[in-house]
């Protein structure tokens, strides 16, 4: 999978750092953010740019508008999917 060279994917340990909350939040305002599972962000220069989030009922991803189709959200679903 290729992913634009400044792009790196990343799953963070649960619960999300402050910082990385408030991302997921902006990005998935309707995810249960104190119940989630699994989580995979995607940064950009040092910025959340996308997330595939995960909890018990369901999952949510958002990437952010200039970012889309560039191979990110495969990227995510991928690492949510194998826990890598």
């Amino acid at each position: 999978m290729s992913l634009p060279a400044r792009v790196r994917v990343t799953r963070p340990p649960l619960p999300l750092a402050p910082a990385l909350r408030r991302a997921a939040a902006r990005l998935c305002p309707q995810a249960p953010l104190d119940h989630l599972s699994e989580a995979a962000l995607a940064v950009a220069g040092g910025a959340v740019i996308g997330a595939h989030l995960r909890w018990a009922d369901g999952d949510m991803q958002s990437i952010e508008t200039g970012w889309r189709g560039r191979g990110i959200e495969e990227a995510l679903l991928a690492a949510v999917a194998t826990g890598t």
